[in-house]
């Protein structure tokens, strides 16, 4: 099939899932990266009601410029909401001593930005009766690249079942912008940080690593230190994608 027909049956796909919900609209996080962009226009297309959330967070000025970019192409409303000051708030009232956005190498300060991001994404859901978007991809689902409680947050996935390298193919498609498409993925959890260097592997290396793993055909790899390596960032996230345990009473 190609990434157009895909495109195509994704639209069909979010128009359904929102109706089946009696849902009146989608709301979605616009980060100014590839996936936001892609999940932004196909909601768009899908449901008239598309509104778009920029949740800048000590963010960089490019990546709001870059989601308004798209956010006014395909014609989605969107609102700007700076967050940073929230984020200040909190990390003082917790004794946090780092402010102010510098929370590199600090985990568990930098997935708060994730998570207050997903808080205002189901105030303005609950408000207008909207369904929230998620925008993660199979490669960073399959791996644990998400924050529990954040990004990972949402009503339904449209991209949850294409790889990165496939996320670029629809992008090209629906005629996200070049310098979209161009440039280093980045969750944006601290001041240059880039996912590929965070997660230690190419999107190219892993989505064939992964393929190769789904399909039972991981022995055709000569690097046998990265199929350990990500056969293990998938063991270790097991938990973020299972159902929560809950104890049955016999």
């Amino acid at each position: 099939m190609t990434h157009k027909r895909y495109a195509d049956k994704i639209v069909e796909w979010i128009r359904e899932v929102v109706e089946d919900a009696g849902a009146g609209g989608v709301v979605v996080g616009m980060s100014g990266g590839i996936d936001s962009s892609v999940t932004s226009v196909l909601c768009k297309k899908a449901v008239q009601n598309t509104l778009g959330l920029i949740l800048p967070i000590y963010s960089r000025e490019e990546d709001k410029m870059d989601a308004i970019s798209v956010a006014e192409q395909f014609k989605i409303d969107y609102k700007e909401i700076d967050l940073s000051l929230v984020l200040d708030e909190l990390c003082r009232s917790i004794g946090e001593r780092r402010s102010e956005g510098d929370l590199r190498g600090n985990m568990a300060s930098s997935n708060l930005k994730p998570r207050f991001r997903m808080i205002t994404l189901y105030y303005f859901a609950n408000k207008n009766n909207y369904l929230v978007a998620g925008t993660s991809n199979k490669s960073e689902l399959a791996i644990g690249y998400f924050t529990k409680y954040g990004d990972s947050g949402a009503d339904f996935e449209p991209l949850g079942d294409f790889y990165k390298t496939e996320v670029y193919d629809l992008a090209r498609n629906l005629g996200i912008p070049r310098k979209i498409i161009d440039k280093a993925p980045s969750a944006g959890l601290w001041s240059g940080q880039t996912d590929e260097e965070e997660v230690g592997i190419s999107y190219e290396e892993l989505d064939e690593i992964l393929y190769g793993l789904e399909q039972s055909k991981d022995r055709r790899f000569t690097d046998t230190k990265k199929v350990e390596y990500v056969k293990e960032l998938v063991k270790r996230s097991e938990h973020k994608r299972r159902a929560l345990p809950t104890f049955k009473k016999l």
